[in-house]
């Protein structure tokens, strides 16, 4: 069975969407440079690996959200004092609102789970002219689908978690596309909803940029509270 450890480090005070590198940056030079899951680069090149420290912008209160290896790594960040951040020309005061440890059970199962997905990177140059060659909405979707799906099993890849069932994937609805500069670059953001018989944590991010806030996903409960292979350490 593949259980997996996620911790949630919610601070007090907003930032700005735009400060999120800043903060992420911030966090890496105090834990120091050596640390790689803070910033995914070694050697000056970006290592294409599912992020296991991500940084996240939930309600306007910034968010570490650390998921196994990464749990282990936060200590060098902690470990030194803390007296605050730099983001860009202002300090901010680092006090933790909410500390969250959870335990997960992953698996996939004869139901679906619904789910939102903000700012989802899904389109990159190569497949952004293939995707916009398609005609039909409904072939767009099943394009999207496809791409969603394959971030689904990155993410299980990343996490050491091998899938029993086939991955069911279904778009339901794309609720926003907005054009948002990432790293100099111009890029189409979708928020939807989808369903997947997969079961994921909260606040974990799929696709490009995970590490950043993007491809943030939540499930819907619809009012009710869910709980499908949690437990809170």
């Amino acid at each position: 069975m593949n259980r997996i450890k996620v911790l949630n480090i919610e601070f007090e005070n907003d930032i700005f969407a735009y400060e999120l590198p800043a903060f992420r940056g911030a966090i890496a030079e105090s834990a120091g440079k050596d640390h790689v899951l803070f910033h995914n680069h070694q050697n000056n090149k970006y290592l294409y690996q599912y992020p296991l420290i991500q940084y996240k912008r939930i309600g306007k209160k910034p968010a570490i959200i650390c998921i196994e290896d990464g749990i282990d790594e936060i200590h060098h960040f902690f470990s030194n004092k803390q007296e605050g951040l730099i983001l860009g020309e202002r300090h901010y005061e680092l006090k933790i609102a909410k500390l969250h440890m959870n335990q997960f059970v992953m698996q996939v199962w004869d139901k679906s789970f619904h789910y939102n997905l903000w700012n989802w990177l899904a389109l990159n140059q190569k497949n952004y002219s293939e995707y916009k060659n398609i005609e039909s909405e409904f072939g767009k979707i099943e394009f999207l689908e496809k791409i969603l799906t394959g971030n689904i099993l990155s993410f299980a890849k990343g996490i050491g978690w091998q899938l029993d069932k086939e991955l069911k994937v279904r778009i339901k609805e794309i609720k926003q596309k907005k054009i948002i500069t990432v790293k100099n670059t111009k890029r189409e953001a979708l928020s939807l909803v989808f369903t997947s018989n997969a079961f994921l944590p909260n606040y974990i991010g799929l696709g490009k940029n995970a590490s950043l806030g993007f491809g943030m996903v939540k499930e819907i409960t619809y009012g009710k509270k869910s709980n499908h292979g949690e437990r809170q350490l």
